[in-house]
């Protein structure tokens, strides 16, 4: 168990050097193993998440080789193309990953042998039952433990394969509508998802991206299946998750100023920057550019301003749900506090966010209301350092290193490796823009 002290600082400054996108990372990387051909991955996120999506594959017999070219990850996948995975020898363990296990599922829902997913102890408590029941309409065998819970068990149909299905979210899940699509490509016809709010479209870009034949028109998107995909080179833009901690700092520290160079700007999730920027936050957001239908520019932060506050709920707590845990830090500073509302999906996340964040501010000194599908964060309380818990979830670790750079005296964060999930050097790049 691994532990970090911070200590509170006055800003954050220079330019950080972020990971790629995790979200992209891990569609880029299953889509160019059902590929034809070789797709080559610029960026690939290091964290441990995307690695547990390389291994499975490579589990499932894809070549892939792994190098690093002046401190930038590459990946290169030999598609086996559609319905070309092997049976694996082994269970497939996703680790901590809910993103590989519940979008591999949707493409091992495709191939007629039997395979089982796993994970560590975090993830095998997170619920599946949303993504077993799309794919048992479409053909597909799954068990679990408890009728809901990881190890997974999948076995695809044989002869005639997946059945196409018009498929309505009943919450919305990025993770969900991936699988669906995923399955969807292997299926006779044309699968549909529609969703109850607009959730990020990576996979959507990626399908275009590769050549499946892919429709959008408000909430719904479809893919036709059985057409091949194509390998290509793809340069991920970095993860504007792990740049939300750093951004929420800096504009709570007076002497930021702060580079954040070629962030991904996917409008599906640059929900942060909407709701940021109306609150007072000094962010300047320059050179943006598209590249294979991801949006990415450079993020120029400072601090020192008044940040509003204000309140999250329905699709925008959707849209940024990744971004809570540390928006509920940055609650605490502003004049009017955050009102959390609508995210229970947190309490089935790597740990039960919202009673993690409670927790941990109350050890810091805040006063937090916590309730079944949210919290109350009062503005303009003074955080102290204490020691508090990352519960084994990456974004609570970073979250509460932000916290600690706010409060007065020593924050010990405890089992703080577990940022490496995501963000292998949270710490350390931390570390070398405080001021």
């Amino acid at each position: 168990m691994s532990a970090r002290i911070l200590q509170p600082a006055q800003g954050l400054v220079g330019s950080a050097r972020l990971p790629g996108d995790k979200s992209i990372s891990h569609r880029l990387a299953i889509l160019g193993a059902i590929a034809e051909g070789t797709t080559e991955l610029v960026n690939y996120s290091p964290g441990r998440d995307c690695r547990s999506t390389l291994d499975c594959l490579a589990a499932l017999g894809v070549c892939i080789t792994k190098v690093d070219a002046d401190g930038v990850p590459k990946v290169t996948v030999e598609g086996r193309g559609l319905g070309g995975l092997s049976a694996p020898t082994r269970e497939l363990d996703a680790g901590n990953s809910g993103s590989t296990l519940r979008m591999l599922a949707g493409v091992l829902a495709a191939h007629p042998f039997e395979s089982v997913l796993t994970g560590d102890a975090s993830l095998r408590r997170r619920p599946m039952r949303r993504v077993i029941e799309p794919l048992e309409q479409m053909g597909a065998t799954l068990s679990a433990r408890d009728a809901d819970f990881p190890p997974l068990r999948i076995r695809g149909p044989e002869g005639s394969g997946l059945r196409p299905i018009n498929y309505v979210l009943p919450v919305a899940s990025a993770q969900v509508k991936t699988a669906v699509l995923l399955a969807g490509l292997h299926a006779s016809g044309t699968t549909s998802v529609e969703e109850p709010v607009r959730t990020r479209d990576h996979t959507e870009l990626a399908l275009e991206a590769f050549g499946a034949s892919v429709t959008r028109e408000r909430r719904r998107v479809a893919v036709r299946g059985q057409t091949p995909l194509r390998g290509g080179q793809f340069v991920i833009p970095n993860d504007l998750s792990a740049a939300a901690f750093f951004l929420v700092a800096g504009l709570l520290l007076p002497k930021t100023n702060l580079v954040l160079p070629q962030v991904g700007l996917n409008p599906t999730r640059a929900a942060l920057l909407d709701f940021l920027l109306p609150q007072g936050a000094q962010i300047k957001v320059l050179d943006v550019e598209t590249q294979q239908g991801e949006l990415r520019g450079n993020l120029h932060a400072r601090g020192g301003g008044t940040l509003k506050g204000g309140v999250i709920d329905g699709a925008l707590t959707a849209k940024l749900i990744d971004e809570l845990p540390v928006l509920a830090v940055l609650g605490t500073q502003t004049d009017e506090g955050l009102r959390l509302r609508d995210a229970a999906e947190l309490r089935v996340k790597e740990s039960d966010r919202l009673h993690a964040l409670a927790e941990n501010l109350r050890r810091l000194g805040a006063k937090v209301e916590e309730h079944p599908d949210g919290l109350d964060v009062p503005g303009r309380q003074r955080l102290r350092g204490a020691g508090v818990s990352s519960f084994g979830d990456h974004r609570i670790a970073m979250a509460m290193a932000v916290a600690g750079l706010v409060a007065e005296g020593e924050t010990t964060i405890e089992d703080a490796a577990c940022a490496d999930i995501s963000f292998p050097g949270f710490f350390d790049v931390l570390a070398a823009l405080r001021e």
